[in-house]
């Protein structure tokens, strides 16, 4: 299975991230560190309990996470 990301979502779908799978390991997300948007995408910086920084993307134009390790 791939990257999954988990949300919380309000008014609208993915307001912000709780969690993640990475490389086959569930992560809680403890802290988000900065979110922007660019066009059709929101972009978040996160930290998981475990101590590690993501990035996440969430494409609203195709409905699709991205997760990168920096």
């Amino acid at each position: 299975m791939g990257e999954l990301v988990e949300c919380h979502s309000g008014f609208t779908y993915a307001d912000r991230p709780v969690a993640l799978t990475w490389e086959g390991q569930h992560l809680e997300i403890t802290r988000i560190l900065a979110e922007w948007r660019t066009p059709g995408i929101k972009h978040f910086r996160v930290r998981t309990s475990d101590d590690r920084e993501f990035k996440l993307a969430y494409s609203q134009i195709t409905d699709e996470w991205q997760i990168v390790q920096p």
